[in-house]
């Protein structure tokens, strides 16, 4: 089985960055993919990084910026203080790629795209 997600769309924020105690950091932001219709329909992602990639992301990510993100689909589940269950679907992402830069972006010219591996 596999469970692989690959996202291209514009990122909806500046990504939120969490350092903890244990040294880890992780990065967090959605995107905003557009679905081909009449409608001009559009699909939200939230989207998590971890170690590198999240200090990667936190520098470079900014609301508006063309991204490719890969990953995987999980879950966070919780139950609220009215018994409540939630689950919440998000992507962990072991990469992500910029598709633009703001310059070009701004001067409607394409960019190399710039790839953040996770073995980087």
């Amino acid at each position: 089985m596999i469970n692989s997600v690959t996202i291209v769309g514009r990122s909806g924020r500046d990504p939120e960055m969490r350092y903890f105690e244990s040294g880890r950091v992780k990065t967090t932001f959605s995107l905003a993919v557009n679905r081909p219709t009449k409608e001009k329909e559009t699909d939200w992602f939230d989207i998590e990084l971890w170690g590198r990639q999240a200090e990667l992301a936190g520098e470079y990510v900014r609301k508006g910026r063309m991204i490719a993100v890969e990953g995987r689909l999980d879950f966070s589940r919780w139950t609220d203080d009215q018994g409540v269950k939630n689950i919440r679907p998000f992507v962990s992402a072991s990469n992500f790629r910029l598709l633009d830069s703001k310059k070009d972006a701004a001067s409607g010219g394409a960019a190399p795209a710039e790839e953040f591996d996770q073995s980087l």
